[in-house]
């Protein structure tokens, strides 16, 4: 019997175009939970859904398409979200050039709050108390900051929901104060300053 040779893998690219090899994720505490395993098309169909901490293992833009669903047009509708953000990352190609991954997880890492409040009842009186954020909460935060900006801005708007969402995150890689996203995270980071 002769040995097969090892071939390397071909390069598995999302939506067909872009590459998600050599993908780094610069916050240390997002690296296990920003998953950037190559497919192309984002459905896994929930075969992760009832299972705990497994949404880690999903790709991230697939939990961005899911996040695109929650309310309005693409309500439920998940092969029209995954359109609008195919659509998206074509638009932040345009206007950067770069890879729209590498700009999504800059993006991401830009909104993900650090620190947040919790309710603290003591002696009959409630008052909040600054915590830091579990790393899982932090991407699902910042997920949640970037579909709720977009769908926001697109609102009564003459741009499409595709052109916003690629606003929303140039806007966020670049950590601008015009972004929804970057705006949710410092509101929360100042209040749990002043709750210290």
């Amino acid at each position: 019997m002769s040995k097969e040779s090892k071939k390397p893998l071909p390069d598995v690219k999302l939506f067909g175009k872009w590459s998600m090899q050599g993908m780094e994720v610069g916050d240390q505490g997002l690296q296990r939970y920003l998953a950037l395993k190559p497919i192309v098309t984002p459905h896994t169909g929930g075969r992760h859904a009832h299972k705990r901490f497994m949404k880690s293992s999903l790709n991230i833009v697939e939990r961005l398409v899911n996040n695109m669903m929650r309310h309005g047009k693409a309500g439920g509708k998940k092969a029209k979200a995954n359109g609008v953000v195919r659509n998206a990352f074509d638009v932040v190609h345009l206007k950067t050039g770069k890879n729209p991954m590498e700009i999504l997880i800059q993006a991401i890492q830009n909104s993900a709050p650090c620190e947040g409040t919790t309710r603290v009842s003591y002696g009959g009186i409630v008052y909040h108390q600054a915590v830091d954020i579990a790393p899982q909460r932090r991407l699902d935060l910042a997920l949640r900051f970037i579909a709720d900006g977009a769908r926001k801005v697109s609102f009564s708007n003459p741009k499409t929901i595709d052109e916003c969402l690629a606003d929303e995150i140039i806007a966020a890689a670049h950590r601008d104060s015009k972004s929804f996203s970057i705006q949710k995270r410092d509101e929360m980071e100042r209040v749990a300053l002043s709750s210290r």
